[in-house]
């Protein structure tokens, strides 16, 4: 049976997503496997048959397709949780999946009704990844577009049946997202990274492709034609739900590491575990991760709000999601910084930690938690840029 997306999207309510307390109990029951695949996905430069297959029968790829087409469309807290959950049990997991759900759930939210029915059709669904802060080359002819380009950090590649990526009309000055089926792209095996090793996040090409308008939308659109009000956040919050659920995941993952490892050390001789000193800053990286966690559920309950309301989120509180989720970020690896500082010699060898380590420095320096997106909500926040507004990850001020 084909789904059939009403032609005026009417739902503008936040869905509470009722699938979320079965899904996370069908996660608890792969969290083993996917700790213990975690050097075999790394040794591999992808995710092992069994851990994908675990994936695809928890159903954890559907979070973010809209329930109407047989997606879980959960809350923005609830994908936190989530993605929180998978990456703490291995990063590079929780980084392929947050991917994956995203980039197929705004697909499926903002491509138009025929498309829908074409990816979406007798219950299957499409797994989409792809790049959208780099632009290709996009020209139009009739129908669609003719696009060139090359994209890099396709993370999650291994898995995807189709492509999303950025590209830029220059006559027309519209940017745009095009989908298309993974084969229409030259893969480049590039991914010999020192962290996330099996997120394959590699690069791909293409060359005077054409895409049908059909397959076509506008990446800063708010206005979707299929789901309901969490697809109204648009790209670039979508994005930042993701990353602030891996840099909690993570965030917590090290720490509690670093905890395992004091107690096998305590009581040996010169113990640096044994310091006052340690202890404090123990407690510090405690404190500042229980804290930005706390203010992540705080700006997504105010966000949630107001989006269940039927109101876009105003430049404040855009600027707070971006600025809420730098803190996330960095706040992580600083408790990487504290458990490489007191771990000593044991992070230097092969092991778990070391993983952790890796992983989360390559992880946080994500374009969207970079210092110039910080800037930017410094400057808003100061009232110095009074009348700018959000495009995706940069601060627009009128007249400039």
């Amino acid at each position: 049976m084909t789904a059939t997306i009403p032609t005026t999207h009417q739902d503008v309510r936040l869905n509470p997503g009722p699938e979320f307390d079965a899904l996370m109990e069908r996660i608890d029951t792969i969290l083993p496997l996917l700790d213990e695949s975690g050097e075999q996905n790394e040794a591999q430069r992808a995710l092992t048959d069994d851990v994908v297959q675990a994936l695809h029968e928890t159903g954890v790829f559907r979070i973010g397709i809209p329930e109407a087409l047989g997606g879980y469309e959960l809350t923005p807290r609830q994908t936190i949780e989530v993605l929180e959950k998978v990456s703490y049990a291995d990063p590079s997991t929780g980084w392929v999946l947050m991917a994956l759900q995203m980039i197929t759930g705004t697909t499926a939210a903002y491509l138009p009704e025929e498309t829908q029915n074409e990816l979406f059709a007798d219950g299957n669904y499409p797994l989409v990844a792809g790049q959208g802060t780099r632009e290709g080359a996009a020209v139009r002819v009739d129908g669609g577009y003719r696009v060139t380009g090359r994209w890099g950090f396709g993370s999650g590649m291994q898995l995807a049946t189709h492509i999303h990526s950025a590209a830029y009309d220059a006559e027309n000055d519209r940017h745009i997202v095009v989908t298309h089926p993974k084969e229409q792209a030259t893969l480049i095996d590039n991914w010999d990274v020192m962290g996330l090793r099996a997120t394959g996040s590699i690069d791909y090409t293409v060359e005077d492709l054409f895409v049908p308008e059909a397959y076509v939308y506008e990446p800063t659109t708010t206005a979707p034609l299929a789901g309901g009000a969490v697809y109204r956040l648009g790209l670039a919050n979508m994005s930042g739900i993701c990353h602030t659920g891996w840099a909690l995941g993570i965030g917590r993952r090290v720490l509690d590491e670093m905890k395992t490892l004091a107690q096998k050390k305590h009581g040996a001789p010169g113990a640096a575990v044994d310091t006052d000193h340690f202890h404090a800053e123990y407690a510090r990286a405690e404190a500042q991760l229980r804290s930005a966690r706390a203010w992540v559920m705080e700006v997504w309950a105010d966000n949630e709000a107001t989006i269940d309301a039927g109101d876009l989120l105003d430049t404040q509180q855009e600027t707070l999601t971006r600025l809420m989720l730098n803190n996330t970020t960095w706040t992580a690896h600083e408790v990487g910084n504290i458990a490489h500082l007191w771990s000593a010699t044991a992070m230097a060898r092969r092991g778990r930690l070391q993983q952790l380590f890796r992983d989360l420095n390559v992880g946080t320096g994500h374009i969207t938690s970079g210092p110039v997106v910080m800037q930017a909500c410094g400057k808003y926040l100061a009232g110095l840029a009074p009348e700018a507004f959000w495009a995706f990850i940069t601060l627009i001020e009128p007249g400039k």
